[in-house]
């Protein structure tokens, strides 16, 4: 076996390798500033409902719902630039891409994340994040529910999932065990809401900041998955 074939690094996009709170935080303002505080709190409304049935955030589909509340009024068809258009780059958390410089020198670099099939995508691509892993980018709508498509395009015989939330990680360590170390950055507002951890268990590692993982040993990364949590 190769490197890439003994060891893959999974990493989620949002909150854990980009920080989209401060994405979400420049939308609001810009809806507030086009359209006024009434009708940026109607398209929120609109997005948890979307989000709610879908189990993902749907930026686009939001907007496109909210397109029918005010059809008539040209600012909107600018609404998809500012999304689409948005400097995702400088939203990279500190040392993103020197963590997977790091971690391609010892393993092969994913992107695991879930989402839409337009926006998300863009999102990754204009981060930077998807030439940084070379175009291994896997964008799914639940994908925790996909180990097994996971585990047929990219083999390996150890995993290791980096994610903001721990219900993602409870969810892929009870399908592959010891298999998998799960490393769980405490970042952004998911990560830091007690009512989003408490009911699930400890990730492998925590760390504070993913830029933590540039002065991890890479065995600890494996030994962890069998020997309990660390910090």
């Amino acid at each position: 076996m190769s490197a890439s074939d003994e060891l893959v690094f999974l990493l989620d996009v949002d909150n854990t390798l980009l920080d989209n709170d401060r994405v979400t935080a420049d939308l609001r303002q810009h809806l507030i500033e086009e359209f006024g505080e009434q009708c940026a709190k109607r398209y929120w409304v609109l997005f948890e409902a979307l989000r709610a049935e879908l189990g993902y955030a749907d930026y686009l589909g939001a907007l496109q719902r909210y397109r029918e509340d005010v059809m008539n009024d040209p600012r909107l068809l600018q609404m998809s630039s500012f999304l689409l258009e948005y400097p995702f780059a400088d939203r990279l958390y500190p040392s993103v891409l020197e963590v997977l410089a790091y971690l391609e020198q010892h393993g092969r670099t994913v992107i695991l994340s879930d989402g839409d099939v337009v926006f998300q995508p863009r999102k990754i691509q204009r981060s930077g994040l998807w030439n940084a892993v070379d175009g291994r980018v896997l964008v799914y709508i639940h994908k925790e529910k996909t180990m097994d498509k996971i585990i047929a395009r990219y083999p390996a015989k150890h995993y290791v999932m980096v994610d903001d939330k721990l219900r993602i990680l409870a969810a892929m360590k009870s399908v592959l065990g010891d298999r998998l170390t799960t490393v769980f950055p405490r970042q952004g507002h998911y990560a830091l809401n007690p009512d989003n951890t408490q009911s699930y268990p400890a990730a492998d590692i925590t760390i504070e900041h993913i830029g933590d993982l540039v002065n991890t040993d890479i065995s600890l990364l494996t030994r962890s998955a069998s020997a309990g949590a660390h910090s």
